[in-house]
């Protein structure tokens, strides 16, 4: 028995494992790489296998990250079943399909880049180019018929259900408190169980409820994004939250919050809407200028059995959290455009969340020389994007080929991550060694680290280690025998 690493190794996008049985080859997730010029350009590097000789794919949730390559899959000849939660299907459509548009949009733009450079003019060039190139691409990896395609091999699963996925393996799929829908896989083949962490949710988080803690596996992988590091208490997070909207309003500006459209932007409505409900923020007009985020929260409703107990009975007495009262949905281009001009003091929250492409860039182009202006980050910045740079304290950016000084405030928080930090994840993979010694049945014989930068997995795997427990960082590409 065989495990590949083909994504997610000492990198945090790009999540994708090979499960090779002799008699089956199970691919869990198929995801995008994202971040860097570096990173994009694995994208195009061919699959590590023949795509029609894998004879299922698991899919731990609907980020770009794990499900962004699987139309390309399809694409290239896979022809089996794709294995994901109802809400994670109806959340992978939406993302894919966006994806699908996006990529038509930049090759577009590359097009016409290439042709304006080809005509004596470089400068013209240079000035189109915007934080876009990190995403910059010259032909579509898939088209929409393919995301379509790809949907229309999707079998929902229930958690806690065992299905068959192939000749001898089977899965179970375990809440995974990240986002809405998404899951720890949990794989039985022969006589070994293997268990793909996925994204693990912080414990507390709103709307979802908290991660699942397993007991037993022979195999473990784990994600490492916080490794090394803790997140400040949720309650500081809404402090400075709080704090931030509150000196919005003393100065007459503009706040400005990056999200992501699934899940970080459905918890900063939440958090928003119980901090208006407590009196502690004035009742400033929020815009919300991200049309996917609009339909996930749509989608959020229709799955409110995987909602915590507390959204559900706030629910119950109609006390709706996913809706701010003064929220202005601006879904048309023409009304995303105009909100700069509308009276202030006022909120945007807009996609994306790490400020490589979306509606947010437009925002940022208006109000990174404000000094009026902050730019409050609430989620994960990857290496080599624009997000991470103006977080560390850049001074000057470019921004549509010109060169911008940076005025407005820059605040971060990360107390509202969907990512468990290094003590939850200790806490998580700890649930596989309490009452038993290595050797002992249900003792995992190696984790691997996984779903991290460099950083975070060496400084997260001595504590694994310290567990009593095997450890190994892979390396991408790298294949594992399973003993």
């Amino acid at each position: 028995m065989e495990l590949a690493f083909l994504g997610g190794a000492t990198t945090v996008t790009g999540s994708q494992f090979l499960l090779d049985t002799g008699s089956a080859r199970v691919l869990v997730d198929c995801g995008m790489f994202q971040g860097s010029p570096n990173e994009v350009e694995r994208n195009r590097v061919s699959f590590a296998y023949d795509p029609r000789e894998i004879d299922a794919l698991l899919l731990t949730h609907a980020h770009l990250d794990h499900c962004g390559l699987i139309p390309h899959l399809v694409a290239s000849g896979f022809r089996g079943p794709i294995f994901a939660t109802a809400a994670t299907n109806e959340l992978t459509g939406l993302v894919l399909l966006d994806a699908a548009k996006l990529q038509t949009e930049f090759a577009r733009r590359a097009a016409r880049r290439s042709h304006r450079g080809s005509s004596g003019d470089p400068e013209a060039a240079l000035r189109t180019r915007g934080p876009e190139v990190l995403v910059e691409i010259d032909e579509p990896l898939y088209s929409e018929a393919d995301v379509l395609a790809a949907l229309g091999m999707v079998r929902q699963v229930a958690y806690g259900d065992e299905f068959p996925v192939a000749n001898g393996v089977t899965g179970r799929m375990h809440d995974a408190g990240h986002i809405l829908g998404s899951a720890i896989v949990e794989v039985r083949a022969g006589e070994r169980t293997i268990v793909f962490s996925g994204d693990i949710g912080r414990q507390g988080s709103p709307i979802v409820r908290d991660p699942s803690v397993l007991a037993n596996a022979d195999y473990v992988l784990m994600e490492s994004t916080y490794g090394g590091r803790e997140h400040e208490p949720e309650a500081r997070s809404v402090d400075v939250l709080a704090e931030t909207i509150n000196a919005t309003n003393e100065a007459g500006g503009v706040l400005l919050i990056p999200s992501f459209a699934i899940g970080r932007t459905q918890d900063m409505i939440w958090e928003l809407d119980r901090l208006l409900a407590a009196k502690r923020v004035p009742p400033l007009p929020l815009y919300l200028d991200s049309p996917m985020a609009s339909k996930a929260t749509a989608i959020y409703r229709r799955h409110a059995e995987s909602f915590d107990d507390e959204t559900r009975a706030m629910l119950a007495q109609n006390d709706d959290p996913l809706d701010y009262p003064h929220a202005k949905i601006t879904n048309d281009p023409n009304d995303s455009r105009a909100i700069k001009d509308a009276a202030r003091p006022y909120m945007i929250v807009a996609s994306n969340g790490m400020l490589t492409g979306g509606r947010v860039l437009a925002h940022l182009r208006d109000l990174i020389d404000d000094p009026s202006a902050t730019l409050l980050f609430v989620g994960y910045q990857g290496e080599g994007t624009l997000g991470a740079h103006l977080q560390q304290g850049v001074k000057q950016v470019v921004i549509d080929g010109a060169q911008r000084q940076v005025r407005c405030r820059i605040r971060s928080v990360d107390g509202f991550s969907a990512h468990a930090d290094e003590p939850q994840l200790l806490s998580w993979i700890s649930g596989f060694t309490r009452g038993k010694r290595p050797g002992d049945a249900g003792f995992p014989r190696e984790v691997f680290i996984v779903h991290g930068d460099p950083d975070a997995e060496h400084a997260l795997e001595p504590k694994v280690r310290a567990l009593g427990l095997a450890t190994k960082i892979p390396a991408w590409r790298e294949r594992v025998t399973l003993s």
